[in-house]
């Protein structure tokens, strides 16, 4: 439904510089952007296109400028972007239901306002509360539970007692609860170690399509409030990962290893077991991790390294060929020197018998 710049306004908690009765159909980028749609402006280089977009507004931060266009100044662009997306394309799982070709034990107990698609599997002892939203082939074992308005989409597996609280959003293919990794004398009789614990994850949270979460040898593995975690990304038992950390693709973090609040890891890192990673940590791409990092550092490199450290390092890396000939050539010119020396040498030797 279109809204009128002045509304997106109060909406959005910004303030209009130009026309606020100009109507806004949906939002676009700012290349694409042309009359009735709203765009926006979060950084240096997209401010050059302010003067040739052709949307009919622009958010903006504050003291932005922009001479016969109408400005939507808000503190932080970008979120006032992803409001406008949600105001504009809200998310729509369908109304109410039960289907009848979804399987829900007897002893489950599932609200009457649920979304339950075609094809899901609820187990014994399940409950689904109030707003939850499990899409087809949706598996849920026995005990677990799902918490209001959580939404777990199409191939989400749910295992025995894991607990997923309120808000979260598992993409298809998310394994919650599978076996952790553990084996006695490895590589020789391999020895099952019973995985007897639980996944615990707490209110909105995001899982990436086809990750998974691991359950605890004994416990929990346990992912707090407000974590994100990208697609394809492993989490091993008894793992804890702090309140609004955020996991990018393919990562992998192996077993008992506890990382603090607002940590970020890149993607492709690899995390080695049993170490502990500090408050507001940042891991850089493919880095491997293999011991503690104390709170508020920047690690990179495989092994991990200081981030000064690793940019220095990498300096020189890429200039290793060219070393390597200064070095060849200081190496002949020892060598020449070492000889007139020791033709000297032999000279005065000789003069001196």
């Amino acid at each position: 439904m279109p809204k009128t710049l002045h509304e997106l306004a109060i909406f959005l908690n910004g303030r209009v510089a130009g026309d606020g009765d100009v109507l806004i159909e949906q939002v676009r980028g700012i290349d694409e952007a042309g009359k009735g749609d709203l765009t926006f402006v979060s950084n240096a280089k997209c401010r050059k296109k302010l003067e040739t977009t052709g949307a009919s507004a622009i958010l903006v931060s504050p003291k932005t400028e922009a001479a016969g266009k109408n400005l939507l100044i808000v503190e932080d662009p970008y979120i006032a972007f992803g409001k406008a997306l949600a105001l504009f394309y809200p998310e729509d799982h369908g109304p109410a239901q039960r289907s009848p070709q979804a399987f829900i034990d007897k002893t489950a107990v599932v609200s009457q306002d649920a979304v339950i698609y075609p094809g899901v599997y609820v187990g014994p002892q399940v409950r689904i509360d109030s707003g939850a939203v499990l899409y087809p082939g949706v598996y849920i074992g026995p005990e677990a539970a799902v918490g209001e308005q959580s939404v777990l989409y199409p191939g989400v597996v749910i295992y025995r007692k894991c607990l997923i609280g309120k808000r979260v959003i598992l993409h298809a293919g998310v394994v919650v609860g599978a076996d952790g990794f553990g084996f006695a004398k490895p590589g020789r009789e391999n020895i099952k170690i019973p995985q007897t614990g639980i996944v615990q994850i707490d209110d909105d949270v995001e899982v990436g399509a086809n990750t998974t979460i691991d359950r605890a040898t004994l416990g929990r593995t346990w992912i707090q409030r407000g974590v994100k975690i990208d697609n394809l990304v492993q989490v091993a038992h008894n793992v804890v990962i702090g309140e609004y950390s955020v996991i990018v693709a393919q990562v992998g973090i192996s077993g008992s290893t506890k990382l603090g609040k607002g940590v970020i890891i890149g993607g492709q890192a690899g995390l080695v077991g049993h170490i502990e990673i500090g408050d507001h940590v940042m891991v850089g791409a493919q880095s491997g991790i293999h011991k503690d990092i104390a709170p508020g550092r920047i690690v990179m490199g495989s092994p991990q390294r200081p981030h000064r450290d690793f940019l220095r390092i990498e300096a020189c890396v890429s200039r290793l060929p060219e070393m390597r000939q200064t070095l060849a050539a200081l190496e002949k010119k020892v060598a020449e020197m070492e000889k007139i020396i020791e033709k000297k040498r032999k000279s005065r030797k000789v003069n001196q018998s």
